[in-house]
């Protein structure tokens, strides 16, 4: 018997940022009902959750600091108490550069606690109701910077390598279940906080194709592996950078 909801929940972390909100807004327009995930800033969720209404989409926003364990799992109780998450996609994350000889215990600490700890507290306490289902799709944001490395980024690079091979190890966990786990790598693209990063020479320099990339190019991507047809993809790193690597 299927036991599956007629309409799938997906959680985006991070999702009023600009890679973030266009991930929302796809799987909202594909379907799901989207769980927009902001860390402090409610309001900016919000605006996320109005455009995708507007649009005939379903979606609600929701606040809570990943790097808090209570916190964390106190609000998402309350999401499954409505039914189990399905799709989830682990985007929030932050950048706290500088060169390694110079790098501060904070600054490598903040790091690895968002992107990796974080993973943790959200993943973790979705996984047996996802199983339950016997169907569910986990994507991870990433970045180049893991698969390649980048000057000034170790703490970064280090928690999305980390990244990397949560996911595999996951992946194999959960195959014979009907969940796929996969980590989206992208390399520079055109958001807010990339912004001022990189110059047009930089980019040119740096990228094959001579662009950044969009976020909505990244959500397509995202888009294809939350689907059916993506069912035998699992355990992947997938770049998405312009040929970059």
């Amino acid at each position: 018997m299927n036991t599956t909801p007629l309409r799938k929940r997906a959680l985006v972390t991070g999702g009023s940022g600009g890679i973030g909100a266009a991930i929302c807004r796809q799987l909202a327009a594909d379907g799901f009902d989207v769980i927009v995930h902001a860390n402090r800033n409610l309001e900016t969720a919000q605006t996320v959750v109005d455009a995708i209404q507007a649009a005939g989409g379903q979606a609600q926003a929701l606040a809570f600091d990943i790097t808090d364990a209570s916190a964390t799992t106190t609000a998402l109780e309350a999401l499954l108490a409505q039914g189990p998450i399905q799709v989830l996609v682990n985007n929030a994350g932050i950048h706290d550069d500088a060169i390694f000889p110079g790098m501060q215990l904070g600054q490598w600490q903040r790091v690895i606690d968002v992107s990796l700890n974080g993973f943790f507290h959200v993943t973790q306490p979705l996984m047996m109701p996802m199983i339950r289902t016997r169907w569910g799709r986990i994507i991870t944001i990433t970045s180049v910077a893991a698969v390649a490395g980048n000057r000034g980024q170790v703490n970064y690079a280090a928690a999305k390598g980390a990244l990397h091979s949560a996911t595999k190890s996951l992946a194999l966990e959960l195959a014979s279940r009907g969940i796929t786990v996969n980590a989206v790598a992208p390399g520079i693209i055109a958001t807010s906080m990339s912004q001022g990063s990189f110059s047009a020479d930089d980019i040119a320099r740096m990228v094959p194709m001579k662009r950044a990339g969009r976020a909505d190019e990244v959500a397509d991507l995202v888009s294809f592996l939350a689907s059916e047809r993506a069912a035998y993809i699992s355990g992947q790193i997938i770049s998405i950078n312009g040929g970059m690597i």
